[in-house]
């Protein structure tokens, strides 16, 4: 019989699980011959795109157009009109979560036909750009609202309504007040930019969706699948599991593996956490810090290269850079800021005398390094493709999975063949688990689909003439002061990014901010690369996935852990302020993105020097370097983060030539080693309290 404890621990797991469903895989638990409708449509969705990055050609619009009508079949099958279950005779079917009901049949239909559209009447369309006749303003029309109401279903309100407000704007710009009024557009302009063209829904971050992220989100799918998360998991605790807090430095790293083929904080929380909060709380973690822990591994998960979520395609078609580009902007600050969560938990580890876990406990290395060998080898195969022959990310990620899909083949019947025992049965299992990697790829997608989607049409809007008007708006409200303004665009990102994905948080910011932050600081005479304040932007919508009181992956993690939910966020946002301050240090240094840099020496100084300053920052924050803190010693610890973080801005203070800025490092390690010093005393007598 199941002790108390084992029940907490799996009612916490299901609770997880359940929001991670939400989340993902649709409301609806379908019976009898309805349950095959989503799968089947699901697995012709990923044969298709398989098909689209091998041998298949068509026109990019046909793709977007289909792309997104499969996104809708899903959508209005999987996900009911309400969650919350209506009693109300005739209309029960509003929040029927056993079957589909006839009305969401019918709204699927309309919905794909409004989506397809545009391929039915490509040249037609392209015809009467700016003049849409009747038919095109009906299907554009549908298309609108069938948007809004998918993205309803799936994300919530929140980018429906952001999405309805610019739309209002739009039609109503010229009634406002002078400061943001607006010449506003007709309907048929309106129309024809946001359903008829590329530069609404059918616009850039679709066109990423369709062509590359599905073949990624696929591939992280098809991994967890074949079971490579519980792989991740063992070799990060056979490596990290017996150190002072150990379980936690292996969340770190299985969250950080993991994060490498997610876009999901609550995904990565669910498969990493399961296994490693219980750990940490085993070793002596409050709850609320085992799931905050979790959670910031998680959540930073999304800017680990090369995949980052959804988000490195789409900003290197938006900044119009090759992939790589993205790849090596984001390297410093996304290892630097791993490198800071292990560190962190260190300090929690420091703070609360406590232990790894017995070497006993843990996994083998060896025999789990040999046993997960072939999960690393599509891994390989990716990042080879990607770097190497530096063929395009689609290509590279269709001969990742179609890797993957021969270790899952043969991964059963090896075992089997090495036991002793027959063949067939795992090659059986080997083809079930490809097929149901090919469906969960699907319907992990839904939710990028829909969002980029209706994403579009705030992208669109702000086309339409609105782009200046914001930069002038951003301008009035930050006084031309471009710290302000930063710190404006980073609570807008994190206040949108409550209620949207990371993916559709970053379009939103994107547009409206990114061009703004660029030409605002240049009229201060001041240089900003567009993929810097691309990436700020990206960083703040992450970011929103653990800001209370809506942050959903610190829910997750307090469900496994049992710890209240609001606390748990406010504890993983206090960690995550280490990422927090990075973005604000690449705006204004530029060498933490490798921008003009090549030598691999100098990136190497610099990132050793980035970790170490926020290592100070880390110390600053939580309040201990070797022991607990004075007063005095947190400024310290501050100017150290600045020095490290901003050689540029500290030579230029003491007069140093910009040329010669890396000679400011001295200086920061010296006034580093000062407080060590100083606390040094104090951790000898601590520990020999500790002993007696």
């Amino acid at each position: 019989m199941a002790s108390k404890a084992e029940e907490v621990a799996k009612g916490g797991l299901d609770a997880a699980q359940r929001m991670k469903e939400e989340e993902e895989l649709g409301l609806r638990r379908l019976r009898g011959w309805q349950r095959w409708v989503v799968p089947a449509i699901a697995l012709v969705w990923s044969l298709f795109q398989l098909s689209l990055a091998s041998w298949l050609l068509m026109d990019s619009t046909y793709i977007r157009a289909f792309h997104l009508a499969f996104a809708f079949s899903i959508v209005f099958l999987s996900y009911p009109t309400l969650r919350r279950t209506v009693r109300i005779p005739g209309l029960r079917w509003l929040g029927d979560k056993h079957r589909i009901p006839a009305m969401d049949f019918a709204l699927a239909a309309g919905a794909i036909a409004s989506a397809v559209y545009i391929a039915y009447d490509y040249e037609g369309i392209s015809t009467r750009i700016g003049i849409p006749n009747a038919t095109d303003l009906v299907f554009g029309v549908l298309l609108v609202v069938f948007l809004l109401e998918a993205a309803r279903r799936v994300i919530g309100p929140a980018l429906p309504v952001i999405a309805g407000f610019f739309t209002l704007y739009a039609f109503f710009g010229p009634y406002m007040p002078d400061v943001i009024a607006f010449k506003g557009v007709s309907v048929p302009r309106y129309v024809s930019q946001i359903s008829m063209s590329t530069e609404g829904i059918y616009g850039i971050p679709l066109d990423v969706s369709a062509t590359i992220v599905f073949l990624f989100v696929l591939f992280g799918s098809m991994l967890e699948k074949a079971g490579a998360g519980k792989f991740f998991i063992d070799l990060a605790m056979s490596l990290l599991g017996q150190y002072k807090g150990g379980p936690a430095k292996a969340a770190v790293m299985s969250s950080g593996l993991t994060g490498l083929v997610s876009g999901s904080s609550i995904a990565n929380v669910v498969t990493t956490g399961t296994f490693t909060i219980p750990l940490m709380k085993k070793v002596g973690y409050p709850p609320k810090k085992a799931a905050a822990i979790e959670v910031a591994a998680s959540t930073d998960g999304q800017i680990m290269p090369p995949i980052m979520g959804a988000a490195a395609f789409i900003i290197a078609e938006y900044v119009n850079v090759p992939y790589l580009e993205v790849c090596k902007a984001a390297a410093i600050p996304a290892f630097a800021s791993y490198a800071t969560l292990f560190y962190l938990t260190h300090i929690e580890a420091s703070k609360l005398g406590l232990k790894g876990l017995p070497k006993a406990d843990l996994p083998r290395f060896f025999s789990t390094l040999v046993n997960g060998l072939h999960y690393i080898i599509p891994l390989i195969v990716l990042l080879y493709e990607l770097i190497v022959p530096r063929h395009s990310p689609d290509l590279a990620a269709f001969r990742a999975v179609m890797v993957l899909m021969v270790v899952m083949l043969l991964q059963h019947p090896v075992r089997a063949r090495l036991r002793g025992q027959p063949v067939g049965p795992g090659f059986r299992q080997g083809a079930l688990e490809i097929l149901n990697g090919l469906v969960a790829g699907a319907r992990n997608m839904v939710s990028v689909a829909v969002a980029t989607a209706a994403a579009g049409i705030i992208v669109g809007v702000v086309t339409m003439g609105l782009g200046g008007l914001i930069t002038e708006v951003i301008d009035v409200l930050s006084n031309g002061n471009i710290y302000l303004m930063l710190g404006i665009t980073a609570f807008a990102s994190l206040m949108i990014g409550m209620g949207l994905p990371t993916t559709a948080t970053y379009i939103v910011m994107a547009s409206l901010t990114a061009p703004a932050i660029v030409q605002i600081a240049e009229w201060q005479g001041f240089f900003v690369p567009l993929i810097a304040a691309h990436l700020f932007c990206f960083y703040f919508g992450i970011l929103a996935d653990d800001t209370p009181p809506v942050g959903l992956a610190a829910y997750a993690a307090a469900a496994i852990a049992k710890s209240p939910p609001i606390p748990t966020g406010i504890q993983g946002f206090l960690y995550d302020i280490r990422t927090a301050i990075l973005p604000f240090m690449f705006i204004l240094n530029h060498d933490l993105i490798l921008w003009g840099i090549t030598s691999w020496t100098q990136a190497g100084l610099i990132f050793v020097m980035t970790c170490i300053g926020a290592f100070a920052f880390a110390s600053a924050t939580q309040g201990w370097l070797i022991t607990w803190n004075r007063w005095y010693e947190v400024p310290i610890l501050l100017l150290v983060t600045l020095i490290l973080l901003r050689p540029d801005f500290s030579a230029e203070v003491v007069g140093v030539p910009h040329e010669q800025r890396y000679w400011m490092y001295g200086v920061g390690l010296a006034v580093l080693g000062v407080v060590y010093l100083l606390q040094k005393p104090r951790a000898s007598r601590t520990a020999v309290e500790a002993t007696t």
